[in-house]
Parts: structure tokens; C-alpha cells; sequence
């Protein structure tokens, strides 16, 4: 009896101290954000040493009773844990961090995943969250500054512009120099199309999730003969399972403005310095305007940038994202425009019990461009100032223009009017791409561990566009202006299966991981041949023959992993590439790589050593190829149309001829051999983390242009395999997370890199006197160049007279310094063997440095880029920068550079190194600043962003602007300031 009433008085408090913590309870609720301000669903909320919790819904929102001070544990896969104490608040807002030491556990590589500790290559990767924001047209620019190795130098302000992107320097001096680029799986042709000359502007940022960066040859060697320059795997997003639907609407706005202008003569030194030595005709010639060009053909433009997404799961059970963006750019050069209207749509299903995965995605771009006669930016620094922008008459379109007295027709060695280039000129193009795959993934069940990949996908682009002059233009008057089209269309269709084998051998405390696959893909182009017609559309010359053309390229490749004790890691792998731009002979390649890693962390003394996160050193050697050459079939004898100037005549028609071209019947693709040596590193709970790699690639095989004896081929110079390169360099990263509180958190990040290239070939049998083969053509003159490709120097070195200067520091017009030659003998004359190589347009070091931090409802970061070593020849100054453009010119006058005065060169000094220039700068690439409104509806989060592009930059450099691709500044669009506000509303 005293058992039983014991059990009933337990029972009762338990039931009494339940009553009272019930009443105790409260409804705690609150929504959960990502740094960015964005909502973050599916949050695990827990009330810590209990099993009582929720997760929030799909806005980030979610609702919880709790015990005053009791504490809640956040967690979401990805993101950094937090433990938050409640006290007695009602709301409890939180935002999660990345957790830099598990955040993407799983890597994209080449043909699948791998699990980041059995990585044995140098690979990079930049997720959404990490982005550039702003005004961002084109794909790449979303990484500048970011990633270690890897150099995107945009091709200048024109809208659309695209950006020349290096992964650890150039592998080729006449091949592709470009990384391959892989987006869903699909290898995309990126050599253009007519009437858009950027492949990636066809990809709409806002739709992208990653980038992933394959560097050395132990990550690329399974792209075979395509993977020299390195391999970027584009991610699009996509929707999730088990999801709610999801609508995020943004918009954004932007101002550009021109950052700097090209330092001419005012109109008023104009005149004066034309009384001082101009003739009477000239004086007579000045006008009573102030114009200045340069803002007559410049402007402020706005920019628009609106996208709609929708994403979620269609009963639960259908993944799915679509997308619709139109983006139109307005240039700062007058009459220059950009516009796109993007679509996209993924669908991720399952079925088979998710043995079957479908990944079905289509992206679909339409673009518009008007290109901008860029001439005219060269013709604003020289038109005289002094002259009105319009004529007051009809004539020549209302511009005015200089004319030959007698006739009083435009003067053909007079400088046009740089706003009538711009405005009689209609250069539009319509260019259409589509992007298409589905990957199947099949989870063999009779084998666990064996999957089946299945990837068929299409590239395929068309373009057309109309240059249009009128036969009044200045321009084009002699002529009768111009009335002619073009129009392209590419195919490229890929075809890919691989199988995948996954096993942890617990027994022998291994895993491994084998693939083995075989790719096809099918390049395809066409361009028709029109005439070139005056404006009333008579045939100056007739259209010649349609062009049309096709490669193929079929592959084996495998590769394997093998991990013991997640500790050692060996990888192998193998591509055989067979390509129809080769002969028969020389069709076969094979590409090999191998590759090991040391987890050092997982040993027994370090394993219990708190302090240290990660610790892994690999290393690697691999071979990989490039057989981008230039054209389809080089190794085939074959005829080509005759140039226009170069017409038969029969009666009173002319004809273009065929002609035999020079060929090489063993031309082969360049390959490359890379060896590289990487340590990973994380600390502090991987707070701080990033990775040291020191490489070096040498490539073989090297296609240059060398002269042939006469005679012996249809050609006194021919590209062919002679020449080999080598880069070597140092690559160093840094992230680190100093500040990670509940309210703020703050993210560095900074990456330096050094590269040293070196041309170490370049003729078949040893020359050690040999020059090298002169490049880097300039304005001014006829065929001159400022740039040579030498053996033991850096490509595009500057080869150029070394300037003797007066005790002032005043260049001496025509008077270099008499080098000696290779006896050590100066001759006492100027001759091109007197011009010396010096430095070159690439930089020894480039570096970024970011900042991201949030503090509650704000988020602020900036990037930072630098190149340093690189010199420009400022072509503008050399060009424009001498007398004899206002004593030479006849019946028109033209303007020059202040430096024209301060020198006094009578004639232009086209080789002197005083127009070589150190460009070294430090850019402001980006400054943000968001701030989340929080929910003005139910569902709604609505967040205000706000940019500047192109801030600042630091510079020695006198040009526009101090990176020039290329290293030769003439007719440069420059890069504008672009400030940016928008809004993103999710619901």
C-alpha cells in the first residue's frame, strides 16, 4: 500500500511541475538570415539538452515555445552552429555563417564530385554568397580578385565587353590562351559568334551558383587536350526537394560615368600654339569655337538589370528553378548598347526509390547590341578644338567636316568629326544562344557503389547584323557610304557516359573512387557570304563563297582515387583525345596525370591538436594539351578567295581567284607538362584557412610563326610545332573570419600570386643569335611594331630604343642610346639591332583583397585588385604626341598632346621607350552596402543594396587607363564608374 501511494505522489509532481512549466512557457519566434540579409529555410532549431524544436518554413521564419533562459541551438548544413540564449525575449532574430571547415564537404571536379579531403589537385571554388555584386553583365567578372592563379582583365567599358581570363599565365604564343569553360556539364564553344564576340555574355550572372577553378594537371589532365589553360566549371542553381515556393524579384539601376579622359590641348593652347608655329593658311583655318571632343562623344548612361526567379518543388517531388532577366547596358561612348533577355529552367527529379536522378537544364539568351565606332575615341584627342560640331548646313550630315577647297569634298587625310563617326554609323547585331543538357545518373542496384552517367547536351548560336554609313557621311563619302550584313551560326553538340565506382573498403581502411567514361562532341559553323554594297546598296564588290566548316572530338578518359585512413590519397588519370583538326598521323594524344595528398591533420600528433583545423600537402604532375590552332584543317593543302584588292578582270567584271595557301601536313597540338606542390591549411576551428602552391608548367610542341626557305611551301612564313614556354609561379591564399558574433561577423580574404614566363624555343634547330619574331602592331607608320617574342625572355617583351635624355631629363628627338653588339662593339649608328628588350605587358604579381562584414540587418564589403610589373605603350601619346601633326598636315589641322609641346619632337619617335610606361595599379574593383528592410508582408523580405564599380585606382600611368590586354594602349574604351542601388524582394 505504502509502494502504491508512493508511485501516485510521483506521479503528481511530475503532473504538478508540468502544469507549472507549462505556464511558465512562452512563444518565442524569429527569422533566421544569411550575411546578405536573405532568409535562410529549413533551419534546425533546438532547445538545447532536449528534443523539443522546429525548423523555420520557407522565409526563414519560424515559432517556438520555451522556458525563460532557455538556450537554442541554430544549425544548418553549410553554416556555422549557434548556441543563443533566449532570456526572456519574444523575438530572437539569428544569422548563420559559413563554416569555412565544412562548407562544400563535396567538390565539383571533372566528370562528377569528390569529397574535399581526397582532393589532390589545385582547384578553387567561389559560391554566390562570395560573389561581386553591382552592375554585373558578364559571368566572370562575378571572380575578379577572388581566386589565386587566376588573372580576369575585362576588354574594356564598351557594353558587353568580355574579359580576357588567364588561369597561371598563357600556355601558347598563336594557340587559344583561354580556359576551357564547362557549365551543367556542357563544354562550351567559346570563340564567339558574329555580332557578339563574348561567348560568356550570353550566360546571365544572376542564374549562376558557382565557380569552380581546375588549375594544375592533376585536376584538368581528364579534359585531355583542351585543358592547358586551366578549366572553369560553371554551376547554375537549382531547386530543392521537400521545398516551398520560392519567388525572388530583383532590381537594379545604374549610373556610368566616365573616370578619366585623354589630356589634349585646349582650344585656346590650340591657338596659340598655331600662332607660334603654324603657317599663314593654318591661321587662317582656326575657328572661333571651344569644343571639347572628348565630352562631345562621352556621356553619363544608365543601366537596367531586372531578373524574376521562381524556385521550389512541384508536389514535393519535382525540383525546379526559372528564371527570366533582361539586362540592357547603355555605353558611356555615345551610341553603344547592350541588352539581353535571359532565360532559364532546371528541373531535378528523382525516381526509382532516387536510384534514377534526372538533372534537365536550358538557358536561352537573346541579345541586341549596337557597337560604337571606337575610332572616334582617337579622333577626339586630334580634331581641333577650335572647330564647331556642326557645320550650320546639310552637307555631310550636318557635322562639321574638313574639306579639300577646290572641290569641297571631305578632305581623305583629314581626322573625321568624332561625333559624326558615332551617330552616322548603325552597327547593330542580333545574336540568339541556346545552352541545353540532360544528365541522367542511374545508381546501378546490383552493384552498391556503381553508378551510370549519361550527359547529352547542345550549344548552339546564331547571329546576324547590319553595318549601315550614309553616302553623306564624311566618313564614307568617297565611297558612298556603306549598306552590308553578316551573319553566323554555330552548333556544338556533346555526348557524353562515364561510369562511377564509390566503395569504402572499411576492412582495409580504404576508399576508393573510379571513373571511366568516353565524350563526343560535334563543332559546327556557317557563315554566308554577302557583297559589300554602298549605301543605295550597289555592289562595290559581289559576295564571295558561303564558308563552312566542322571538327570532331572523341575521347576516352578514367580516372581513380584511392584514399587509406583519409589520410594518404593517390590519384591517377587518363585521357586518349583523338581530334579532326589533325592528320591521321598525329589524330591520337594521350594525357596522363598523377597526383598524391598527405592529411597530415588525421595523424595521430596532430589529430588532438585543437589549434589546428587542416592540414594537407599535395602534390602533382600531369600532362594536358591544346588543340584550339586556329583553324579546323591545318594540316590540309587548300585554296582560299583572293582579297578585294586582288581581282581578275573579264571585261567590265572582276573576279576573285583561288590561291593555294601554306600549310603544315604534322601539325600537332601544343601540350603542356605541369608539376605542382600545394600545402592546405586551416586554424582556429577553421576560422582562418586557405592554401601556398608553387607550380610550373612547361609547354611543347609550341605553334609559332617562323620563315620557310622559298620555295618549299606556298608561304614565306608558316605556323607549325617549333617553339616551347615555361611558367613558373607562386600562389598564396588567406581567409579568415576574425569577428563571428551573433550580431556581426567579419570575412578577409586575400590572395597574392608571382609569375615568371619565359619563352625557352622557338626555332626548330638550335639559333642562339636568332632576334625572335617581331609582334605587338601599333598605330602610326606602316606594319610597325613595339613588341618581339624572343628565346630566355618573357612573351610580348618590348623591344624598343633606349632614350638619351638632356641634362634636363628632356628627351633628345632621334638620339638612343648605340648598344653594342654580341662582340661588344657599337657600331656609332641607330639600327633596329639597337632596340633592346625590356620588361613586358604582364605582370610578374597580381593580388585581391576582400572584405565582407554584417552587423544585424547590415552587410557592407569591398574588393580590392592589383597588378604589378606590367608596362603599357601609351600608343596614344607616341602617336599623337609630335609636331608634324599641325607642320605636316595640308588643308586641315589637327590637335596633339601636351607632351608634343614639352618634348618638341618635330617627328613621331614610334620606338622609344619614352612612351613605355609602368602600369602598376591598385583598383577599387568594388564597394557594397545592403540592409535588410525585414518583412513588409507575411512572406516578404525586402533588402536595398547599393554599389560602386571602378571606384578608385592608383596608378603612375598617364593613359585612360593602366590595364590594357595586350600591353598597347590605342582606341581603349575605357572602363566607366559605375554606381549601382537595387532591390531584392523575396517571398
Amino acid at each position: 500500500m505504502q509502494k502504491l501511494l508512493r508511485h501516485y505522489l510521483v506521479a503528481f509532481g511530475l503532473l504538478l511541475t508540468g502544469v507549472v512549466a507549462t505556464a511558465q512557457t512562452r512563444v518565442l519566434t524569429g527569422t533566421v538570415r544569411e550575411p546578405n540579409g536573405s532568409t535562410l529555410p529549413g533551419v534546425s532549431i533546438v532547445v538545447k539538452g532536449s528534443t523539443t524544436g522546429t525548423q523555420t518554413d520557407g522565409n526563414g521564419a519560424y515559432k517556438l515555445s520555451v522556458l525563460p533562459n532557455a538556450t537554442l541551438t541554430f544549425s544548418f548544413i553549410g553554416k556555422t552552429s549557434q548556441d543563443v540564449a533566449t532570456g526572456n525575449r519574444t523575438t530572437l532574430d539569428v544569422t548563420l555563417v559559413d563554416d569555412t571547415k565544412s562548407l562544400q564537404e563535396v567538390v565539383v571536379v571533372g566528370y562528377g564530385t569528390q569529397r574535399k579531403k581526397d582532393l589532390t589537385g589545385a582547384i578553387a571554388s567561389v559560391s554566390s554568397e562570395d560573389f561581386q555584386k553591382g552592375n554585373i553583365v558578364n559571368p566572370e567578372q562575378l571572380i575578379a580578385g577572388k581566386i589565386a592563379g587566376v588573372q580576369i582583365t575585362s576588354g574594356g567599358g564598351a557594353p558587353g565587353a568580355g574579359s580576357t581570363i588567364r588561369i597561371r599565365g598563357g600556355s601558347s604564343l598563336n594557340a587559344n590562351n583561354d580556359p576551357l569553360i564547362v557549365i551543367d556539364g556542357v563544354a562550351l564553344d567559346n570563340t564567339g559568334i558574329s555580332g557578339a564576340p563574348n561567348p560568356l555574355s550570353f550566360i546571365n550572372p544572376q542564374d549562376i551558383e558557382t565557380f569552380t577553378v581546375l588549375k594544375d594537371a592533376s585536376a584538368t589532365a581528364i579534359y585531355g587536350s583542351r585543358a592547358s589553360n586551366g578549366v572553369i566549371l560553371i554551376t547554375t542553381k537549382k531547386g530543392r526537394a521537400n521545398s516551398d515556393l520560392r519567388v525572388s524579384v530583383s532590381t537594379l539601376a545604374s549610373i556610368s560615368t566616365p573616370n578619366r579622359y585623354i589630356q589634349t590641348l585646349g582650344a585656346d593652347e590650340f591657338r596659340t600654339l598655331i600662332g607660334q608655329i603654324g603657317t599663314a593658311d593654318q591661321k587662317k583655318q582656326l575657328g572661333a569655337a571651344n569644343t571639347d571632343w572628348q565630352k562631345q562623344i562621352f556621356q553619363n548612361s544608365l543601366s537596367l538589370d531586372n531578373n524574376v526567379s521562381v524556385t521550389g518543388a512541384i508536389a514535393k517531388v519535382l525540383p525546379f528553378r526559372a528564371s527570366v532577366g533582361y539586362n540592357t547596358q547603355n555605353g558611356i561612348l555615345k551610341t553603344s548598347n547592350f541588352d539581353r533577355t535571359s532565360l532559364s529552367l532546371g528541373l531535378s527529379p528523382k525516381f526509382l526509390k532516387n536510384s534514377l536522378s534526372v538533372d534537365l537544364n536550358v538557358k536561352t539568351s537573346f541579345i541586341g547590341n549596337r557597337f560604337a565606332d571606337q575610332g572616334a575615341i582617337g579622333a577626339a584627342a586630334t580634331f581641333a578644338p577650335t572647330q564647331p560640331v556642326y557645320s550650320g548646313n546639310d552637307k555631310y550630315g550636318g557635322y562639321f567636316e574638313w574639306v579639300d577647297p577646290a572641290t569641297q569634298k571631305p578632305n581623305t587625310l583629314a581626322t573625321k568629326n568624332p561625333l559624326g563617326l558615332l551617330e552616322q554609323r548603325t552597327d547593330k547585331s542580333t545574336v540568339s544562344r541556346t545552352i541545353g543538357n540532360v544528365v541522367l545518373d542511374y545508381k546501378l542496384p546490383w552493384v552498391p557503389g556503381l553508378r551510370a552517367n549519361l550527359n547529352v547536351g547542345l550549344d548552339a548560336s546564331s547571329g546576324s547584323g547590319t553595318i549601315f554609313v550614309p553616302a553623306t557621311a564624311g566618313a564614307a563619302f568617297t565611297r558612298g557610304g556603306v549598306n552590308n550584313q553578316y551573319s553566323q551560326t554555330k552548333t556544338n553538340t556533346t555526348a557524353e557516359f562515364y561510369l562511377n565506382y564509390v566503395r569504402d573498403l572499411r576492412a582495409l581502411q580504404s576508399r576508393v573512387d573510379i571513373t571511366g567514361g568516353y565524350a563526343y562532341q560535334d563543332f559546327r559553323r556557317k557563315s554566308p557570304a554577302y557583297p559589300d554594297l554602298r549605301a543605295d546598296n550597289t555592289v562595290v564588290s559581289p559576295a564571295g563563297v558561303d564558308f563552312e566548316t566542322q571538327n570532331r572530338l572523341v575521347s576516352f578518359f578514367g580516372r581513380a582515387n584511392y584514399s587509406f585512413r583519409d589520410r594518404y590519397v593517390l590519384t591517377g588519370t587518363l585521357r586518349y583525345d583523338g581530334s579532326s583538326r589533325f592528320s591521321p598521323t598525329n589524330r591520337w594524344g594521350l594525357f596522363p596525370s598523377m597526383a598524391a595528398a598527405w592529411n597530415i591533420k588525421e595523424e595521430g600528433f596532430l589529430r588532438n591538436v585543437k589549434a589546428i583545423s587542416a592540414l594537407k600537402i599535395r602534390v602533382g604532375y600531369g600532362v594536358t594539351g591544346q588543340q584550339d590552332v586556329g583553324s579546323d584543317y591545318p594540316y590540309i593543302a587548300r585554296y582560299t578567295p583572293s582579297d578585294l584588292t586582288s581581282q581578275y578582270q573579264f571585261g567590265n567584271t572582276f573576279y576573285r581567284t583561288y590561291r593555294p595557301e601554306g600549310y603544315d601536313a604534322n601539325i600537332k597540338w601544343e601540350s603542356t607538362t605541369t608539376k605542382n606542390l600545394g600545402l592546405d591549411y586551416a586554424f582556429a576551428n577553421g576560422r582562418i584557412s586557405g592554401s601556398i602552391e608553387l607550380y610550373q608548367k612547361n609547354t611543347k610542341d609550341l605553334l609559332a610563326v617562323i620563315p620557310v626557305p622559298a620555295g618549299s611551301n606556298l608561304t614565306n612564313q608558316i605556323l607549325t610545332n617549333v617553339g616551347s614556354l615555361e611558367n613558373k609561379g607562386v600562389e598564396f591564399s588567406i581567409n579568415a573570419n576574425p569577428v563571428r558574433t551573433t550580431d556581426f561577423n567579419l570575412d578577409l580574404g586575400f590572395n597574392i600570386t608571382y609569375n615568371q614566363n619565359t619563352i625557352t624555343n622557338l626555332t626548330k634547330v638550335p639559333t642562339p643569335n636568332d632576334p625572335g619574331v617581331l609582334v605587338g602592331r601599333i598605330s602610326g607608320g606602316v606594319g610597325n611594331t613595339v613588341q618581339i617574342q624572343t628565346v630566355g625572355y618573357p612573351t610580348y617583351a618590348y623591344y624598343v630604343y633606349r632614350q638619351v635624355y638632356d641634362a634636363a631629363g628632356k628627351p633628345l628627338e632621334g638620339v638612343y642610346e648605340d648598344r653594342p653588339n654580341p662582340e661588344g662593339v657599337a657600331d656609332g649608328k641607330i639600327t633596329i639591332e639597337d632596340r633592346y628588350r625590356y620588361k613586358s605587358a604582364n605582370p610578374n604579381v597580381f593580388l585581391g583583397f576582400t572584405a565582407q562584414a554584417s552587423y544585424k540587418r547590415w552587410n557592407a564589403g569591398f574588393v580590392l585588385r592589383s597588378n604589378i610589373g606590367n608596362y603599357v605603350y601609351n600608343n596614344i601619346r607616341s602617336n599623337f604626341g609630335a609636331l608634324r601633326g599641325i607642320t605636316n598636315s595640308t588643308g586641315y589641322l589637327s590637335n596633339v598632346l601636351p607632351d608634343a609641346v614639352y618634348t618638341g619632337f618635330k617627328n613621331n619617335q614610334y620606338f622609344s621607350d619614352y612612351y613605355l610606361e609602368n602600369a602598376s595599379f591598385l583598383r577599387m574593383d568594388n564597394i557594397n552596402l545592403s540592409y535588410s528592410l525585414g518583412k513588409p508582408g507575411k512572406r516578404a523580405n525586402l533588402r536595398i543594396t547599393a554599389s560602386m564599380q571602378n571606384a578608385f585606382v592608383i596608378t603612375k600611368y598617364t593613359g585612360i587607363d593602366p590595364e590594357i590586354q595586350g600591353g598597347i594602349d590605342n582606341n581603349f574604351y575605357p572602363r566607366p564608374r559605375i554606381s549601382s542601388l537595387g532591390l531584392n524582394l523575396d517571398f
